[in-house]
């Protein structure tokens, strides 16, 4: 046990509620935890406190929202979001930063201690979370889990009235494309189901420990109501998975598989108001619903005949 108080337990601010971490702090509680950031799971820790006020201002978050973070990692954004949110839980799959975070909360955010919640757990695996429902998700994701983590909380979540992620910046590009664009597909569709998608800014490498070697941007989702076409999100999302599966062909071909043939396709476009010939990438979202609504019309009238 050690005999002198360490950095950390030294921290809490003199002025305002939270103290944030800059490099001397992460660096310093990395080696106190013997954590060296790993490439598996996408660990670049924010060690820029302008950056971590920049991205919660950018978040709009209320005095009453409730706050869901996922992969806090050492707890840069997250002493920034206790500081405006009225709750914040924190869900961390790393064993050890799961186990530090809370010591660093009461240490560097004493007064907001009591409005922190850990969730020890995989995201794609979170069903539920403790106390009142979640109203924002801010948080700083790995590239290669950006996407359905996103879509999971959304779909989990539909308390979530808004979103801020902070991804690599080629993610946050395609999430936030519109119709017609060369990198619009299906991650800018199906958040489109959910949300208002926009570009919220650039982050820059060094403001990270260590720095990646592509740059990062942010992206703020707006909840919405879906399209209003009867149909659940499952079966507009197979239709979007098989346009873009072959998105160079024309959707008559590119969804043959899905409607049974090119024929039924194409009569599928044809009464949903889409042009057969057309491509996946031209379409927005409530065009992919009409889509799926005039299978399931069609469907619905066969089984009743």
């Amino acid at each position: 046990m050690r005999s002198e108080p360490s950095q950390l337990e030294n921290a809490a601010g003199s002025s305002g509620r939270v103290s944030l971490l800059g490099p001397a702090d992460v660096r310093h509680l990395a080696t106190e935890l013997g954590v060296r950031p790993t490439k598996a799971l996408g660990q670049n820790f924010v060690i820029d406190p302008n950056t971590i006020r920049r991205i919660v201002a950018t978040a709009r978050l209320r005095p009453e929202d409730v706050v869901v973070e996922v992969g806090p990692g050492l707890g840069s954004l997250t002493l920034g979001l206790l500081d405006v949110a009225s709750r914040v839980v924190a869900v961390e799959v790393d064993p050890v930063l799961a186990a530090a975070l809370p010591a660093t909360i009461a240490a560097r955010a004493p007064e907001r201690a009591a409005a922190f919640e850990l969730v020890h757990a995989d995201a794609m695996r979170i069903k539920e979370l403790p106390g009142p429902a979640p109203t924002a998700l801010v948080a700083n994701l790995p590239y290669n889990v950006a996407v359905p983590v996103l879509l999971h909380m959304l779909e989990r979540f539909p308390s979530l009235r808004s979103a801020l992620i902070m991804v690599q910046a080629e993610v946050a590009d395609r999430l936030a494309a519109d119709p017609g664009s060369r990198v619009y597909g299906v991650p800018s569709v199906k958040a489109r189901w959910y949300a208002e998608v926009r570009r919220a800014g650039a982050v820059g490498r060094n403001v990270f420990w260590p720095a990646p070697h592509v740059e990062s941007g942010l992206v703020a989702l707006e909840r919405r109501e879906p399209p209003s076409t009867g149909v659940d999100r499952r079966a507009v999302f197979a239709v979007v998975d098989a346009a873009f599966a072959q998105r160079r062909k024309t959707l008559r071909a590119a969804l043959a598989g899905w409607a049974g043939s090119p024929a039924r396709a194409e009569e599928l476009l044809r009464r949903a108001g889409v042009d057969p010939g057309a491509r996946g990438e031209s379409l927005g979202v409530a065009e992919y619903a009409a889509i799926a609504a005039a299978r399931a019309a069609e469907e619905s009238k066969e089984s009743g005949s």
